[in-house]
């Protein structure tokens, strides 16, 4: 039984699987995957609609077989992971890392690292942390829960379905019932917009006819034992209810599609410094975080709107994961950068002066505006934006040729 790795990728799913290809090619071979699953994949397993890989394979796959080109990858390499295995504890002592998992065969174990991917995804939003009141019956589950119940075990989850949040998952499952011969009755949205992608939008709710309810949530759930009905209400810009607005709908099935926030415990317990915007990890433009030799990556680090640019994102942690084992990770001045005027998030939060890719998000939908770049009071870069949505991540290239100085970059919106 190994005592010490070169690098420990905490999750196995479409990040972790993409880092520790990435950190293998690039010359560092004693690796260990760590899933707490019973497969490698992660929520890529239950993902059974195609749309998936085009960016990375330049085709549409399935979730399970986007899943399969990366495990066959890191089984032809003979990488190391262990599944069924729970990461209890990182900790950082005085430089020296070290990874404390548990399972059946090694029993609980504390292994030393020189190098630590953490790639542990995210978790759903569930009714307690949105505060919707009413009864506590069966049929109330988040939506991704739902997913696995339908499509890894095979069991039905309800015959007249109303679905809160227009997240992508959601949006996705709306449909999957749909197929499934279950009732839809809609969709509710407490925003002026959809949180979800257009083309799922498309797909998933107007070529099914289920209607999208926008400013409008949840008031209250009703039912003894299995759920029985829901009081739809409006909100107004405030979000506050709009009095006579009552809907009174009848369904044994709600579906919460609230949003996803980044698995944060192991770090934050750790002493990562943690971004309130993002909900994961602070990174520089290596994807470095507040502790030398510990990376983040994929919806672990921040939420992602295609699992392509997880693999993307694992792909750069590797690499850079592998300089760092190897001395070589260049350690410049860091320039810290801002969210300015309608910025939703930045990332990573700090670049060099060799420059980085941003990505941002935006707090509400835009049309014919303009992304202007700072760098103290002076304007460095601005692009012509038709349009832009808080559910799509968008991305601006920061050359290292219009950075003058060591002052923070600012990321704003003209409209």
């Amino acid at each position: 039984m190994k005592k010490s790795y070169d690098v420990i990728i905490v999750g196995g799913g479409s990040a972790g699987l993409a880092a520790a290809i990435s950190a293998y090619d690039n010359g560092i071979k004693d690796i260990l995957i760590l899933e707490k699953g019973d497969f490698l994949g992660g929520i890529l397993l239950q993902c059974i609609h195609s749309g998936f890989g085009l960016q990375t394979f330049k085709e549409e796959l399935t979730g399970p077989a986007y899943a399969e080109r990366f495990i066959k990858q890191v089984k032809d390499r003979g990488i190391n992971y262990k599944l069924q295995s729970m990461v209890l504890k990182i900790e950082n002592d005085n430089g020296q890392l070290f990874v404390t998992y548990s399972n059946a065969s090694d029993g609980y174990l504390r292994v030393a690292t020189k190098s630590i991917i953490m790639a542990a995804g995210c978790i759903e939003r569930t009714r307690g942390a949105i505060n919707t009141p009413g009864d506590r019956p069966s049929g109330v589950m988040c939506a991704g829960v739902a997913q696995k119940y339908l499509n890894v075990d095979g069991l039905k989850i309800g015959n007249n379905v109303f679905i809160l949040g227009s997240g992508d998952i959601g949006l996705i499952m709306a449909r999957r019932m749909k197929l499934e011969g279950a009732n839809v009755i809609g969709v509710a949205e407490i925003m002026p917009y959809s949180n979800g992608l257009n083309r799922n939008i498309v797909q998933c709710l107007n070529d099914y006819d289920i209607p999208l309810y926008l400013h409008h949530t949840v008031k209250d759930i009703i039912g003894k034992d299995r759920l029985e009905k829901i009081i739809l209400c409006e909100v107004d810009d405030k979000l506050q209810f709009v009095p006579g607005t009552d809907r009174e709908i009848e369904c044994d099935t709600l579906l919460l599609s609230v949003g996803l926030i980044p698995s944060i415990n192991l770090l934050t317990e750790a002493g990562v410094k943690i971004d309130p915007l993002t909900k994961g990890a602070v990174v520089d433009s290596n994807l470095q975080t507040s502790i030398p030799g510990v990376f983040a990556c994929g919806n672990g680090l921040h939420v992602h709107d295609l699992v392509d640019f997880v693999s993307i994102e694992g792909t750069k942690a590797g690499e850079n994961c592998a300089k760092y084992i190897k001395g070589e990770l260049e350690d410049l001045p860091k320039i810290k950068v801002v969210n300015g005027n309608l910025i939703g998030y930045v990332l990573p939060q700090s670049i060099n002066s060799n420059g980085a890719s941003i990505s941002f998000r935006v707090r509400k939908p835009l049309k014919n505006c303009y992304l202007v770049v700072k760098q103290g009071d002076k304007e460095i870069k601005r692009v012509k934006k038709l349009y832009m949505i808080p559910s799509e991540m968008e991305n601006v290239k920061i050359d290292s040729s219009i950075l003058t100085n060591l002052d923070n970059v600012t990321l704003e919106v003209e409209e």
